[in-house]
């Protein structure tokens, strides 16, 4: 038994051989998601990018839940601001832009033809009280970026129509996402005809009114500097900065506009 014992304590007392250690994997590179690579895409426009701190393109996208399989619409999409990240960002779906007619359908046409990323892309027109070329419950997302005050228009307001096309569109489930300059509700509505500035419960009436459902907002493009009450209205402020070198500073340092980010979805049954 002693020598039982002694022997265990020397067997303790020794220290185990090393075994080789296994080699551990190498850490993978970061895999950057098909949204950044979109973001860093070298045919964005830089004076486009530079507007990505105030329009937080990743951030509205993510909300929205637009996945780089998705089928989109994004509708009026003026000089194409979110469609040089939304055509290689869909690199695995589609894309169908649908411009207002005149100079800036010719406009848009023009920036598609430019560069291979827009090779995808497909072009409709939309004429109040006609349905679009795009087949009826097609699209998984239906975009529309600082346009609602557009479709107000005291002359012809196409508001409704718009609306109704885009619910018409989207498949069962499908997402609305609506960015607009964000009007506050004690103002004058009739400030929504003139200043480009909306109210929220405007976008909201005239979506469900349409059939949608509201399913949430997001602040992430909001401004609390913006005051909204400029003397050229939202226009008073960057980018367009109507009023030129007068006050300038002053609007540089508010920035572009306080906007609202609704999303809303058509209802899979």
């Amino acid at each position: 038994m002693i020598r039982l014992a002694a022997m265990l304590l020397v067997a303790v007392a020794v220290p185990a051989v090393a075994q080789p250690a296994s080699e551990s994997p190498s850490p993978a590179a970061p895999q950057h998601s098909a949204l950044e690579m979109a973001l860093a895409a070298p045919t964005r426009t830089p004076a486009n990018v530079a507007r990505d701190e105030h329009r937080h393109p990743a951030e509205t996208l993510a909300f929205f839940g637009v996945q780089p399989g998705d089928a989109v619409v994004e509708l009026w999409p003026g000089g194409g601001w979110y469609t040089e990240i939304l055509a290689p960002y869909l690199a695995g779906g589609s894309l169908h832009v649908v411009p207002p007619a005149g100079s800036y359908d010719q406009r848009i046409r023009a920036k598609l033809a430019g560069d291979s990323v827009y090779g995808k892309v497909q072009v409709a027109t939309f004429n109040a009280g006609q349905p679009s070329s795009i087949a009826a419950a097609s699209a998984d997302v239906v975009l529309t970026f600082r346009n609602v005050h557009s479709w107000l228009d005291e002359e012809k307001p196409i508001a409704s129509e718009v609306f109704a096309e885009a619910f018409r569109v989207l498949k069962p489930g499908g997402t609305l996402g609506v960015v607009e300059h964000r009007l506050p509700e004690d103002r004058d509505d009739g400030l929504q005809m003139s200043s480009g500035y909306v109210k929220v419960s405007t976008v909201r009436r005239l979506a469900e009114a349409a059939g949608f459902k509201f399913v949430g907002s997001s602040e992430v493009n909001s401004n609390p500097k913006d005051s909204k009450d400029h003397p050229e209205g939202v226009w008073t402020l960057p980018p367009v900065l109507r009023l030129g070198d007068k006050d300038r500073e002053k609007y540089v340092a508010i920035g572009e506009s306080d906007r609202m980010t609704l999303k809303f979805v058509k209802p899979a049954n």
